[in-house]
């Protein structure tokens, strides 16, 4: 039988921003503030080959790293005082869009993360349809629109406290994430996709600038 020592275990981090089972999370140090945060709420950046600040949230890219809180004003703190040149020891171009470039590339990857759960068959969109999973214990994560009323997502609160509530996506974006014209709530089922698609929801709030519904 395969094994793996405990020492390499310990070098292997995961995707998700996690280390292995047993140990802490990944962390990164902020290169605006100097925090040591988990990767799961943090931004990766890296020079591009003509020197410009390049947005790495799949942390594909090659390079070296350069990590900032998820946190629209820490962004623009890193633009306004030229940290990215610093933190890289070397002369870059940063684009003065790069916090709606970032809000852009999370707002995708939700989509396209509800956009899986869908195909999967784990998401249920509209109030009745999310009120029953609700009732019936099978919601992992509940999406409010963040322009819908506040009387329905009190409703859907009330339902199930301790399900995770996200507000941070518009009607709009949630309903073509489902391939309709516009949804207010949204189900998904407990699982990975579910845990995923709330730590990018996390991120996404934090180039927003929005309190989560929990």
């Amino acid at each position: 039988m395969n094994t793996v020592s405990p020492r390499k275990s310990s070098r292997r981090g995961r995707r998700d921003g996690r280390s292995v089972a047993g140990s802490e999370p990944a962390t990164r140090r902020c290169i605006a503030s100097g925090a040591l945060l988990p990767k799961a709420e943090m931004l990766r950046f890296v020079i591009g080959p003509e020197g410009d600040v390049v947005p790495d949230l799949e942390e594909k890219l090659p390079g070296r790293g350069l990590w900032l809180s998820a946190d629209r004003d820490v962004v623009n703190t890193a633009c306004a005082k030229n940290l990215f040149a610093k933190a890289a020891r070397r002369k870059v171009t940063v684009s003065n869009d790069l916090p709606d470039r970032v809000d852009a590339l999370l707002a995708g990857r939700c989509s396209g993360l509800i956009g899986l759960a869908r195909r999967a068959g784990e998401v249920e969109a509209g109030f009745e349809k999310v009120r029953s999973r609700l009732r019936g214990g099978t919601a992992g994560l509940v999406l409010a629109a963040s322009d819908g009323a506040d009387d329905g997502r009190r409703k859907v609160r009330a339902l199930a406290p301790d399900v995770p509530l996200c507000d941070v996506m518009s009607g709009v974006e949630l309903g073509r994430a489902m391939a309709r014209d516009n949804v207010v709530h949204v189900a998904v089922a407990p699982g990975r996709l579910a845990d995923r698609l709330r730590s990018e929801l996390n991120r996404l709030a934090g180039i927003r600038q929005v309190c989560t519904g929990g």
